[in-house]
């Protein structure tokens, strides 16, 4: 019961404390199930990341679903989503009664005009940590600039994008792997003259 426990006071404390929705807590749930906790070992965790937000659903959800039933099971996975939802419905219960009265004042405005950039800040650096660990190159950097292209410019839903991904790394896949086979084929082709060859010789002169 230890583990589940962890789950729900590390992800209460991330969704406590995270301002700009999923990836904006990406960092804190890096630092807290990777750098601290030692969870889920780096590489891990961003292919996680990858999986997780092409999957429909709340991201910050799917995350602690994810970590919690890595971590400790479907014990794990109920903790860890408790603790990425409760501190959330609280907080937009209490300031939905109270927002819409003040939403107007000066201070408020102002307190939301700083938030943004930080929100922005807080989005930007796991993105950054995120092209990093990805390892895009010049070759693969294409992938990426068309997918910003076809969301952001041609409007195309990421839904679209993303199934045309999976088909696009399926295919490759699927040729890479007969390109492997079949060079393994010519290997031994090549291989087994030489291989009779060999026992031959050894044969005379064994007789011999």
């Amino acid at each position: 019961m230890k583990k589940p426990l962890q789950l729900f006071w590390s992800f209460f404390k991330i969704g406590a404390f995270t301002l700009g929705g999923g990836y904006a807590m990406l960092s804190m749930v890096e630092k807290a199930v990777v750098d601290q906790k030692k969870w889920i070992p780096t590489d891990e965790f961003w292919d996680m990341i990858a999986v997780v937000q092409s999957l429909p659903g709340v991201f910050a959800v799917n995350t602690a679903l994810y970590v919690g039933h890595r971590v400790a099971g479907t014990k794990g996975a109920f903790a860890a989503m408790l603790g990425a939802i409760i501190p959330s419905i609280t907080i937009i219960l209490l300031l939905a009664t109270v927002f819409r009265e003040y939403r107007d004042q000066p201070v408020v405005e102002r307190i939301f005009k700083g938030i943004r950039p930080c929100v922005v800040a807080l989005i930007l650096a796991p993105s950054l940590r995120m092209i990093k660990s990805a390892k895009v190159t010049w070759k693969t950097a294409i992938i990426p600039i068309a997918t910003v292209f076809l969301i952001w410019w041609l409007k195309v839903s990421p839904a679209y994008v993303i199934l045309t991904a999976i088909a696009g790394s399926l295919v490759y896949a699927f040729i890479i792997n007969r390109r492997e086979t079949t060079r393994l084929r010519d290997c031994e082709a090549t291989r087994s003259p030489e291989v009779s060859k060999s026992r031959s010789q050894n044969g005379k002169e064994a007789e011999s």
